[in-house]
């Protein structure tokens, strides 16, 4: 039978529990008015809104993939106004240096020295746009910056100020003009999120929006120093052992789907690395957190489970001739796996 809310085996103490659920409930009840404001300017998208929210408050950097023109750029700007973060957009083309990222090193004739001129990338929110439309060199310019949260110019390294976080979006590799993502880049996002069209309804709304000529303004609703006490309290959402287990067997059934009697060697080329499973445990307390509770269960680790793990694992030539995603090899894991 699986863990459910009402009948979790806590290693700790009820007031503990209690604590924790108090604390969850007053942030999820702030964090619910994001959802509300960010809808001023987006229809629909309740999904990729809530994934990116997640990221957030788990401290982790955000892929966003869909065609152009589904409101991806939109979404990160919103957000960026909605935490009352300094943003800035950088567009990534074919000609962009690293330095146009990170920042280089000016020689100054009047004083016969060298002077630091720090790129774009010293803002809360960095919305890198179309990431795959600059060559991997570029894009590995961002290793450093994602996994250590701090700057290397010629030398001399800068810690970012906090909070720091990466959104980036990109159009399918199948598109024109776009460069697949080194590897030991996209395992350094948090999550992949994908991006569909809207229904025919939300397209409507969409229409009546843009040809009224009324903007709607976004009002701040949370300051970067509560996103980082909010951060800093998901550190603390409990895990109970059985749900560390949980998190270890569907990575790990990855790597070696036959030691699951998962029929998918032949499937996956590489499995998921072991950020995979710190960020399913981070995202998944994220979830519960935004749910109002200080503990997880099996349903807050399913429901980040895609978009934590499909871009870190590799599947095979064969896979992808015979039509399988990652997405389709991540819910055969999860029907196999014994949920607790």
């Amino acid at each position: 039978m699986a863990l459910r809310e009402n009948d979790v085996n806590y290693s700790v103490s009820n007031e503990e529990i209690k604590k924790l659920n108090e604390q969850a409930q007053k942030y999820a009840e702030k964090l619910s008015l994001v959802f509300d404001e960010s809808h001023k300017v987006i229809v629909g998208q309740q999904d990729a809104l809530q994934k990116i929210l997640i990221s957030i408050v788990s401290d982790g950097h955000i892929l966003l993939e869909s065609v152009p023109g589904l409101a991806k750029t939109l979404m990160v700007k919103t957000m960026a106004q909605i935490f009352d973060v300094n943003q800035v957009r950088i567009q990534f083309t074919p000609d962009l240096l690293p330095a146009d990222i990170v920042g280089t090193k000016i020689y100054k004739s009047a004083s016969g020295s060298f002077v630091t001129q720090k790129g774009p990338i010293f803002h809360n929110f960095v919305l890198a746009d179309e990431i795959n439309r600059a060559p991997p060199k570029v894009q590995s310019a961002l290793l450093e910056v994602m996994q250590e949260r701090n700057v290397t110019i010629h030398g001399d390294t800068f810690e970012l100020t906090k909070p720091f976080l990466v959104l980036a979006t990109q159009n399918p590799i199948e598109n024109e003009g776009t460069y697949k993502l080194p590897e030991a880049q996209v395992d350094r996002f948090a999550l992949k999120i994908i991006i569909d069209y809207p229904s025919k309804q939300e397209e409507l709304e969409i229409i009546e929006r843009n040809s009224s000529g009324q903007l709607n303004t976004i009002q701040p609703i949370i300051s970067p120093d509560e996103i980082l006490e909010i951060q800093k309290f998901n550190e603390k959402i409990y895990a109970d052992k059985v749900i560390t287990e949980y998190i270890a067997d569907i990575v790990n059934a990855t790597r070696n789907p036959k030691d699951y009697d998962l029929d998918l060697e032949n499937m996956i080329e590489f499995g998921a690395s072991p950020r995979a499973s710190i960020w399913l445990m981070r995202t998944a307390k994220a979830n519960a957190l935004l749910n109002g509770r200080g503990f997880i269960i099996p349903e807050d680790v399913k429901a980040v489970a895609h978009e934590v793990l499909r871009h870190r694992i590799i599947l095979t030539f064969e896979a992808e001739a015979n039509g399988i995603t990652q997405d389709k090899v991540i819910d055969f894991v999860l029907e196999k796996i014994t949920t607790p």
